[in-house]
């Protein structure tokens, strides 16, 4: 810190207030933010494209099959975006072991009291809003963390039910192993339902997710967008003195 922002400190703390300062904190590793979009890329082709399947529409007409594609190419969107997102899924789960603090698999379930405190906290402020904000965490907070991993494991039942819907068309061993999911949910059927019923899942997370980020970004003013970009966040560096946050 240069010799002039500390003397505008000790000036603005000789009248009873000081500017607030932030330490930058590299939380999101490349490997993390690369998960991130992939993600986002291959998740929002296979929502579109997997509504399509279950409901399609007819954007064009030709007298001749082949003048009439279209829906092979949102099938191969489908199939394509699908493997994306079995070895990106994949890669995430090998970066929770060997990753740094934040993205570990222990910050995804809350073993301490304090972060079941926090779980709460985050409900009342988030949620039922009968609190300014929540605690301000570096990486994911409590409840972020904990639904992440409920997603993580949705992830995993559209894996299944997806293949095993994929199996009976392809002769590759991957897919087949998972043709007995078809028996135990009650046929092709149920297995659609299942799989087109956790769509609507991802539409909502999607939106959700997108809102909390903005809304904490403008909240905490501490680069939370930014961040998933970059890597880095800021952290408030508390003053000598200062009362603590209610």
């Amino acid at each position: 810190m240069s010799t002039q922002s500390t003397g505008v400190r000790d000036v603005f703390r000789a009248n009873g207030s000081a500017p607030v300062e932030y330490r930058r904190v590299y939380v999101w590793e490349l490997p993390v933010r690369a998960y991130h979009w992939i993600n986002a890329i291959a998740l929002t082709l296979l929502c579109v494209t997997g509504f399509l399947i279950g409901h399609p529409v007819r954007i064009a007409y030709a007298q001749e099959a082949y003048q009439q594609y279209w829906f092979g190419w949102v099938r191969f969107l489908h199939f394509a975006s699908a493997w994306v997102y079995v070895f990106n899924f994949a890669a995430r789960i090998y970066w929770g072991f060997v990753g740094n603090k934040y993205a570990r698999w222990t910050a995804f379930f809350p073993f301490k009291r304090s972060q079941r405190q926090e779980i709460v906290d985050v409900v009342k402020a988030d949620v039922l809003e009968t609190k300014m904000h929540g605690p301000i965490s570096t990486g994911h907070n409590a409840l972020a963390g904990l639904i992440y991993f409920g997603t993580f494991l949705v992830f995993v039942f559209q894996t299944i039910t997806g293949f095993a819907l994929y199996a009976p068309m392809s002769t590759s061993w991957f897919p087949r192993m998972f043709v007995w999911v078809v028996p135990l949910l009650g046929g092709d059927f149920g297995v659609r339902f299942w799989h087109h019923l956790f769509l609507w899942f991802f539409v909502t997370f999607v939106i959700v997710h997108i809102y909390l980020a903005f809304y904490h970004d403008y909240i905490e003013g501490r680069g939370t967008v930014s961040s998933i970009i970059g890597g880095w966040k800021f952290d408030r560096v508390k003053s000598d003195g200062e009362p603590k946050q209610p």
